[in-house]
């Protein structure tokens, strides 16, 4: 059996690191912008910080349970897995330290100069000096460690310099061994500095001659040593960066008496203790010194110890100033407009006749925002009810929705509270509603909110009429900039009967409701699309006309791929382009061999998820806020909707399409986890899929304009 799994399904952890690969692709590929590629360095290590303190730490967690895990993980003992995903993360870390050397060597031939602490110039020192005294001095936490009863707690989210001190002898004498005395060891002391937040990573020095440059605020650290430990009496000293990753599991506390806010609240707070899972620190580090915080800090052979360069923490590098060099960066284009919807007119009246379909960044985020502004003022809307699970720094979503709350209308926010890493960002957001009177449904027990929905009913002619729109993405303007999502804007009054009827179930979580035409996880995903996969294979084995196209995130749910290899088998054609995780394998005769699956990365993070189902040329086609994941599919509320209008039905098919066709920045997916490009025959044009669905939504603009 074990190895009947193993074969069927590529390990879930594996499969992501390899997604995570394909970012640190696009960070050496040199047709991408060089400031670009520092982005994408950055997102790299973004993401291995939230693989650790997640995935990792789950595997760790069962190892040390006294489980091998083998059932859940595939077939593979959970320390083995331990062991082979250290090993891939200190090859990926090699490699993104060896294109980080790259990209700053072709920085110097643009003019731009990345310098450390012993290149600071005569003219660049007076500069540093006092940027240290006025901005980095006073931030500072420096904390000696030799004598402290307790090592302190070292921050997850935050950088640090180890300092070792070779302490000079207090007695010359004795130094020197004069009358015969034995020369004493040398007293050494170890000092821990946090890297400041407050300050930009990334320090601008004053230009010269057409050159400019960087200095990292670590090495300006490094810089003003002897300023930091000038109480000291040392013969050396030197600092090398260390970064800590703990375990990111909330453990809800189970007291009756405390409010879900408050337990979230505390359990979030309690983050900053959990159990370090792993450790990476600058291979040129002392061993003693390396040794030294090892054991102050109980870290073993269970965590993941990773040798790496001078600088961590490159997540920063997603910051990194532009100095001005547009040329270095993609160029931005600025979202479209959606034909028939006008951001100075009436949103409502315009989806009061037909269904539109806003897919960003191509075209503009603003008309969510505009729907929520003009129903907060509009008199005939009495309420508006929405979801929320990550939102952006300053939100207008949540600006829109107070607006409206004190113009007299009744809002209704599901929040999720345990959105990971925005619970802070929630909780204060959710406390902020609710002082200005914002009614809040803080989720179910067991079970996310997910899904990503908004219902406004309006009162016409003495009854009432329910306007809204159904998301794959969250509500958040920031992420619209660079997320591909869509957003169907509807009337129609059965989808947005089943949409308050999730509201109605996050109120009563104890009825099941019955849907008419969404698809709602937990209670209904799974059997809905096992359906539309079988209709698939009867239609095959009948000799109709059979596909199916599926676009998502991450596809890692056994049962699911299961049904996916029974329409292979029965010659259902399969296309998927799956973004990040792919548990399924394509292409092998007898199982999959009718299923081709491919990974897009590019400019933008591929968000968005679209179900078609060929139906003997009847396409089905669906809108999701799920991937085809056992978590989304069973443990989460979902919202899947069928999309009924022809034009935005075609819409989604071309886009599908579109991205089907990319052979610039497309990747196979496969067994081999090698992230081999899609080869371009030579009489092929370059088609990337991005570009060409910018251009797509663009010409139609164009050949309307023409018509009128």
């Amino acid at each position: 059996m074990i190895k009947a799994i193993s074969y069927r399904y590529i390990d879930r952890e594996k499969s992501w690191l390899n997604f995570n690969a394909r970012v640190l692709q696009e960070a050496a590929d040199p047709t991408v912008p060089l400031l670009d590629r520092l982005r994408f360095l950055g997102i790299f290590s973004n993401n291995l910080d939230e693989f650790f303190r997640v995935r990792f730490a789950a595997i760790r967690r069962l190892s040390l349970s006294g489980l091998t895990g083998e059932k859940v993980l595939g077939g593979i003992s959970s320390q083995q897995l331990l062991n082979d995903i250290t090993e891939i993360v200190i090859k990926q870390q090699s490699e993104s330290l060896r294109i980080l050397n790259s990209i700053e060597k072709e920085l110097e031939t643009e003019g731009i100069y990345i310098i450390n602490e012993k290149e600071i110039t005569q003219d660049q020192e007076s500069f540093l000096n006092d940027l240290f005294v006025q901005k980095v001095s006073p931030a500072l936490v420096t904390i000696i460690l030799n004598d402290l009863a307790e090592f302190p707690i070292l921050k997850d989210t935050s950088g640090y310099l180890a300092v070792k001190m070779v302490m000079k002898p207090e007695n010359d004498d004795v130094k020197s061994g004069f009358l015969g005395f034995k020369k004493p060891k040398k007293e050494i002391r170890y000092a821990v500095i946090e890297i400041p937040k407050t300050i930009n990573r990334f320090v601008e020095l004053p230009s010269t001659a057409n050159k400019k440059y960087i200095i990292l605020l670590d090495d300006v650290i490094r810089y003003n040593l002897n300023k930091i430990f000038t109480i000291f009496n040392y013969e050396s000293i030197q600092a090398h960066m260390i970064k800590i990753t703990r375990d990111a599991q909330l453990e809800i506390d189970s007291d009756l008496s405390k409010s879900l806010v408050e337990k979230i609240s505390e359990s979030v707070r309690d983050r900053r203790i959990g159990e370090p899972v792993r450790f990476v620190y600058d291979q040129a580090i002392d061993k003693d010194t390396l040794k030294f915080f090892l054991e102050k800090m109980n870290i073993d052979a269970t965590d993941s110890i990773i040798p790496g360069g001078r600088y961590h923490n490159r997540r920063d590098y997603m910051d990194f100033p532009n100095l001005g060099r547009f040329d270095l960066l993609y160029q931005s284009k600025t979202p479209l407009p959606v034909e028939g919807l006008n951001l100075e007119g009436s949103i409502l009246q315009k989806i009061s006749t037909k269904d539109y379909l806003i897919n960003a960044p191509y075209q503009s985020f603003s008309y969510l925002i505009k729907f929520l502004r003009e129903a907060a003022l509009d008199p005939k809307v009495v309420s508006i009810k929405i979801t929320l699970y990550r939102l952006a720094k300053n939100s207008q979503i949540i600006s829109s929705l107070i607006n409206a709350a004190k113009n007299g209308k009744k809002v209704v926010v599901q929040i999720e509270l345990q959105a990971r890493f925005d619970e802070a960002s929630n909780i204060s957001y959710a406390e902020q509603m609710q002082t200005e009177g914002i009614e809040l449904i803080f989720g179910i027990k067991g079970l996310k909110v997910h899904s990503k929905i908004c219902v406004i009913e309006r009162l016409e002619d003495a009854k009432i009429k329910r306007y809204g729109f159904i998301s794959t993405g969250n509500f958040n303007e920031s992420t619209a900039k660079v997320y591909t999502d869509v957003t169907l804007f509807t009337c129609h009054q059965q989808i947005l009967k089943d949409a308050a009827k999730v509201f109605d179930f996050f109120e009563v979580n104890y009825r099941v409701h019955r849907y008419k035409h969404l698809v709602v996880s937990p209670h209904y995903t799974r059997n809905k699309f096992y359906k539309l996969i079988d209709r698939e294979i009867m239609h095959a084995l009948s000799g109709k006309e059979t596909y199916i196209n599926l676009k998502m995130n991450s596809l890692s749910d056994y049962r699911m791929i299961d049904k996916l290899y029974d329409a292979s088998r029965a010659g259902v054609k399969i296309k998927l382009i799956i973004r990040g995780i792919c548990c399924l394998i394509p292409g092998v005769p007898g199982m999959s061999e009718n299923i081709e699956a491919i990974s897009i990365v590019d400019n933008f993070l591929e968000h968005t998820r679209v179900f078609i189902f060929g139906n003997n040329n009847k396409p089905e086609v669906y809108i999701s806020s799920a991937d085809f994941m056992t978590r989304n599919i069973d443990a989460r509320v979902e919202v899947s909707c069928p999309i009924y209008d022809e034009n935005i039905k075609k819409e989604l098919i071309d886009s599908f399409d579109l991205g089907w066709k990319g052979n610039v920045k497309a990747r196979l997916h496969s067994e081999k986890l090698d992230n081999k490009y899609r080869v371009r025959n030579e009489k092929e044009r370059i088609f990337r899929a991005q570009i060409e669905t910018y251009n797509y939504y663009r010409d139609k603009l164009d050949v309307i304009a023409e018509e009128l």
